[in-house]
């Protein structure tokens, strides 16, 4: 069977990478999110440090949230360029390993964050999910599962979300909350993760992508 990708963007709290970890051992397909910034220092041979200081938030250089267009062409700078350590050519670097994975590897995996949706989505052989929940849902799992105190979770998930938002707004020019970037958005404070796993799995079988 043809293979397939699940992307899952995911609120701080949400449970999404949790949802990943499910599906991964249900489907018995792995997943991948810091392993991509990892993949991708490896493959551009820029320090994997570089990656990680700008996963899923832009934090050098000055950026304009205002455009409609986001700023994605799939461009790579070279060493010696003055864009070769920027926010755009990391993430670019992200996205040949996003594609390599899909197109090239043709291997069946999940993709946690990265705008990976935006930059495979296209691909019939790709399903979209986005995880989210109240804020107090996820404040409460932050809590218990990082061992932190409530005001440090809310504002851990405030700061964390907003760079989201941000980073999607502009690689993409989009909304990152928008439900027209999905096939399906999930809940997790009223569905639960499992019965969130479950959903997806009966997408896939719903989209033919496995029996």
């Amino acid at each position: 069977m043809k293979n397939y990708i699940i992307t899952i963007s995911r609120g701080l709290g949400s449970g999404g990478s949790h949802i990943a970890r499910i599906l991964s051992e249900e489907l018995g397909i792995p997943y991948y999110d810091e392993e991509i910034l990892q993949m991708a220092s490896d493959y551009s041979g820029i320090n994997e440090s570089f990656f990680f200081e700008a996963n899923e938030k832009i934090k050098r250089g000055t950026i304009n949230l205002n455009t409609t267009k986001g700023v994605y062409n799939s461009n790579l700078y070279k060493i010696g360029d003055q864009m070769y350590l920027s926010n755009e050519n990391l993430f670019n670097f992200q996205a040949v390993i996003i594609k390599n994975l899909a197109i090239e590897d043709k291997v069946s995996c999940i993709i946690v964050g990265k705008a990976a949706n935006h930059i495979i989505g296209s691909l019939k052989n790709v399903v979209k999910i986005n995880i989210q929940a109240p804020l107090e849902y996820c404040v409460k799992n932050i809590v218990e599962r990082r061992l932190i105190d409530p005001k440090t979770a809310r504002e851990l998930i405030i700061k964390t979300d907003k760079y989201r938002t941000n980073y999607y707004k502009y690689y993409t020019g989009k909304d990152w909350l928008d439900p027209r970037e999905y096939d399906m958005s999930l809940n997790t404070a009223f569905l639960g993760e499992e019965y969130s796993a479950k959903l997806i799995i009966d997408l896939l079988k719903k989209r033919g992508l496995i029996e």
